[in-house]
């Protein structure tokens, strides 16, 4: 009998530390995919400056920077919504619908505009707003009537897709106040004021996320909703929370992209979802939710973006950079596999 209860007691005092292993394990495992990000970015960057001369100037990495800011945005975006275990595909619409609808509420009639010509200032609140309420709508049917978020958001997607085509009948915006081209066309320190703002937002993101009880119930929620709430966080609110933040990153996103550009057509943000969960995925966030952190995401931004960059000087044709970032996501999902050892449903 004395000989059973000890057996018992010394074989729970193992479990906890198997338990521990386990853990550290996984920390491990999900660090050193996150940090394998960094020597494949540097052999791109050697790569780039030993076959183009033109690749390692100021000049043109200060423009790889400003021309993946609007998608550092929207991949920040979306992986608040993945670390929650839910997807968020509206995104990519929210890119194109926000910023049409402060641009349309600026714009006088005679350039497609509805007229009312409202102040700059009101224009840009509204593209924040459009977002807040695209993310809130969103949130709403998930959270509240329960529904599959990537089947919501994808219904979103193509709705905001087909608002666009109407609200501006197809037509290029232009001749929008010099407001809506700020960020992207004014400097600080010789770097655009989009890029600042990306790193800031990451860099506000990654403290929530490691120090921040918010951060730490999103974490949790994305582990095990029922234990999350069953430990007293609100996970109705914060992922309501979180779907709202999302919108509004994404319409800052695409503010971002239209003075990039100049200009807002038809098809802004359009295909762009692939490309952020492309570097979603191979910056370490989990498909599965409950794991990933910012400095991944920002890693896997920079190596599309030097890849993007690469394959542009080299003039590859855009269709085939469609190609690569979709074999990208493959390849990142089977490191994902190996190292993780988890099935991904």
């Amino acid at each position: 009998m004395a000989d059973t209860t000890a057996s018992k007691a010394a074989a729970h005092a193992r479990e906890p530390a198997g338990t521990s292993a386990d853990r550290k394990k996984s920390l491990l495992l999900s660090r050193a995919r996150e940090l394998a990000l960094l020597p494949a970015l540097l052999v791109l960057v050697l790569f780039g400056a030993l076959t183009n001369d033109t690749f390692f100037t100021s000049g043109n990495i200060i423009s790889i920077l400003g021309a993946s800011a609007a998608l550092a945005m929207v991949v920040l975006a979306e992986s608040l919504v993945l670390i929650t275990g839910k997807f968020d595909l509206s995104l990519e619409s929210v890119v194109g619908i926000a910023p049409a609808m402060g641009a349309l509420l600026v714009l006088p009639a005679v350039s497609a505009g509805f007229g009312t010509e409202l102040p700059a200032f009101v224009g840009i609140l509204v593209i924040l707003v459009v977002g807040g309420l695209v993310g809130a709508f969103n949130g709403a049917l998930v959270v509240k009537l329960k529904l599959n978020a990537f089947i919501v958001t994808l219904a979103m997607l193509i709705v905001l897709r087909g608002l666009l085509v109407g609200a501006t009948e197809g037509k290029t915006l232009f001749g929008m106040p010099d407001a809506f081209f700020a960020l992207a066309t004014s400097t600080f320190l010789g770097i655009p004021l989009s890029v600042w703002i990306a790193a800031l937002c990451f860099g506000a993101a990654g403290f929530v996320l490691k120090y921040h009880r918010v951060g730490r119930a999103l974490y949790a929620i994305g582990g095990n909703p029922a234990a999350a709430r069953a430990a007293g966080i609100r996970v109705d609110r914060v992922m309501l929370g979180v779907f709202v933040t999302a919108g509004v990153l994404a319409a800052l996103g695409g503010l971002i992209q239209t003075g990039y550009v100049g200009a807002i057509n038809a098809n802004q943000g359009q295909n762009m979802v692939f490309t952020v969960m492309a570097a979603a995925v191979i910056g370490g966030i989990s498909l599965d939710g409950g794991k990933g952190t910012m400095f991944g995401a920002l890693t896997g931004v920079l190596l599309l973006g030097v890849v993007q960059n690469l394959l542009t000087l080299a003039q590859v044709p855009s269709f085939w950079i469609q190609a690569i970032y979709g074999g990208i996501i493959l390849i990142a999902l089977m490191i994902a596999r190996v190292t993780t050892g988890r099935a991904q449903d």
